[in-house]
């Protein structure tokens, strides 16, 4: 409709209803209606391409120290931010900071890892445009590593008690290094068993044995082929210490460590007489185990038999043992042990003075 004609007939109608109520009307009727292009709601939100706006991001920093706040560099900083976006990785440098930059608003969750530390996770929440610098993350050490460290005392422990016992000598003189008066000493590694026996047999006492032995031969003329002199004296003399080399490695370090057992007599010291006797007797064919429980010596029997069949490589072919022989002295030398221990149980203990410092220390 041409606007000219649309002018004249609104000016006819606010003649006839008055001009008041007329421009109310022409009021309403030039607003735009909510369905018109370009028409805008108060109170209704916009429609078609347009976006909300995006929370401001947040940072978050902090320090990555061990129990002695020492600087733990290279740890590895996981954050978790409640599910909203991937998790982000971050190592802590040389001065042990990290720092993410842009981390989405709300919860988060931080996973700290380090070799040698058990893993820590520490929770937060951030704020949009929040600077959030988290307190100090001291590392516990990973209790893998303290297992170790027990391994290690225990270790020591047992050198400490070898230290001990080499220094038990009956009235000062006589080697008494195989008793422990400690009823539930650590057991001892392979090493230190062999340590334990080169110590004995590199014991002065241990030549002084060897050479009156072969001194008591020659006079009796023993072992004839060795003839006299300085040479049968040396070869006597050489026989009787491979004897206790041999004996001594074999039965207390050899045979022991391959099958975990423990060379050492442990002095009982409490209870009636009769069971001390037969304690005693019975350690002459039992041993403590490296479990700590009592099982048949073996260690001792072999090592006895294995000593005197070596013992036939270099005697005199007339003197050598046969296999009855080596059985019987096998025999003899359980017997002899056994007579030993009683020794050590009632009698040795009050003429070694190391053995009663120990045991007034640890009463």
């Amino acid at each position: 409709m041409p606007s000219q004609f649309k002018s004249a007939l609104l000016a006819l109608v606010c003649v006839s209803v008055g001009w008041s109520t007329c421009l109310a009307q022409n009021a309403q009727t030039s607003a735009p209606s909510p369905e018109q292009p370009g028409s805008v709601n108060p109170g209704v939100a916009p429609t078609g391409g347009e976006q909300p706006a995006q929370p401001a991001a947040a940072t978050i920093n902090g320090t990555v120290v061990d129990q002695s706040e020492a600087i733990v560099a290279g740890a590895k900083v996981t954050i978790s931010p409640a599910g909203r976006s991937p998790n982000l990785e971050v190592l802590s440098g040389t001065d042990g900071e990290f720092f993410f930059p842009s981390v989405v608003p709300g919860p988060f969750k931080l996973t700290i890892t380090s070799a040698g530390f058990a893993p820590k996770t520490i929770s937060g929440l951030l704020h949009p445009g929040e600077i959030q610098t988290i307190p100090q993350i001291a590392l516990d050490v990973a209790s893998a590593l303290t297992e170790v460290d027990v391994e290690v005392s225990r270790i020591e422990i047992a050198e400490e008690q070898i230290k001990v016992e080499e220094g038990q000598r009956v009235l000062g003189i006589v080697p008494n290094f195989y008793v422990s008066y400690v009823p539930n000493a650590v057991p001892l590694t392979s090493k230190q068993k062999f340590k334990l026996a080169a110590r004995s047999v590199i014991d002065p006492f241990s030549f002084l044995v060897a050479g009156a032995s072969a001194g008591v031969e020659q006079a009796q003329n023993h072992f004839l082929e060795y003839g006299q002199g300085a040479e049968g004296y040396a070869k006597r003399f050489g026989a009787n210490y491979a004897d206790i080399a041999s004996s001594t490695f074999i039965g207390g370090a050899i045979f022991p460590s391959l099958l975990k057992q423990d060379p050492r007599y442990f002095y009982k010291g409490t209870g009636s007489t009769q069971s001390r006797i037969l304690y005693a007797i019975a350690n002459s064919v039992i041993c403590k185990g490296d479990n700590g429980r009592w099982q048949p010596g073996y260690s001792n029997i072999l090592g006895s038999l294995a000593a005197g069949g070596i013992s036939n490589i270099y005697y005199p072919s007339d003197d050598r043992n046969g296999a009855e022989l080596t059985f019987e002295n096998a025999a003899l030398g359980i017997g002899s042990n056994a007579v030993t221990n009683l020794l050590q149980e009632f009698v040795m203990r009050r003429f070694t003075p190391k053995a009663n410092k120990h045991d007034l220390a640890n009463q």
